[in-house]
């Protein structure tokens, strides 16, 4: 049976005549994730977190259409990895914009980036792409940032680690390699004390952080894990797309 909230199950027939409140945008990766997940990692669990998200927000009254994930993010630490694949931050931005002239033409007064892939940051994006179409209510989350999951996981790490692993069990076990086959991602981090202490940035050169590719141990995760953060998550995003869905653009603030 087609989702009506998800647009590439829907036809048609179903949305000449639906008045959508909200668009969602999910925006993943294509890059290695340890030796046990797959390359699509951050796709497949962009599409079950906004799938899910979006129904819950739907079963609420709220109209939201989920648009296909756009599968490629900012790579551009991971060069060197093979069949990393990189999007540049300037091409994301055209995509914004083109996928945003589409959403105002479609007359759906809100569009929301819900972004799977740590290397991706669309706060500067959002608003340069909002000066072209001031009607359009633009935001952006990071799904793994609405759910502190150290109520869940021992190892949180960064990529590849208990929580994407356990994910990963609860959404796809079938592509998921065991766990005796993964690295331990151990990874250095860098020698520079502001660095440790968050106020100054640099991008990481991941073959030099890290043998694995993965940045966290994954060894405790488990399927009973990844189902209870997910769960949450999705309460979460679909309790603001319901509260976003609700507002008028015009009448936002308090």
């Amino acid at each position: 049976m087609p989702r009506p909230y998800i647009l590439s199950e829907t036809n048609w027939k179903t949305v000449k005549s639906e008045d959508y409140q909200l668009a969602v945008l999910p925006w993943g990766a294509t890059e290695a994730h340890n030796y046990h997940l797959p390359y699509a990692t951050d796709n497949i669990q962009c599409d079950f977190i906004a799938a899910e998200s979006a129904r819950m927000a739907w079963e609420a009254g709220a109209k939201v259409i989920v648009l296909p994930t756009v599968p490629f993010g900012v790579n551009t630490g991971q060069l060197d990895i093979k069949l990393n694949l990189n999007l540049n931050p300037t091409t994301q931005l055209a995509i914004i914009k083109d996928i945003a002239a589409t959403i105002q033409r479609s007359k759906i007064p809100k569009l929301v980036i819900m972004n799977g892939h740590g290397g991706n940051d669309f706060k500067q994006m959002v608003r340069e792409t909002g000066q072209f179409f001031p009607d359009l209510f633009i935001a952006s989350l990071s799904w793994f940032k609405v759910v502190d999951g150290n109520g869940y996981f021992e190892d949180l790490g960064d990529h590849a680690g208990e929580m994407e692993t356990s994910l990963m069990m609860h959404f796809a076990p079938e592509i998921v390699l065991p766990l005796s086959e993964a690295g331990d991602g151990k990874a250095k981090r860098f020698k520079i004390s502001a660095m440790q202490e968050g106020w100054a940035w640099a991008e990481r050169s991941w073959s030099q952080v890290t043998r694995d590719t993965g940045i966290g141990n994954p060894s405790n995760a488990n399927e009973t894990k990844g189902k209870a953060y997910f769960q949450e998550v999705a309460k979460k995003i679909a309790g603001f797309f319901t509260e976003l869905c609700k507002l008028d653009n015009n009448d936002l603030y308090e």
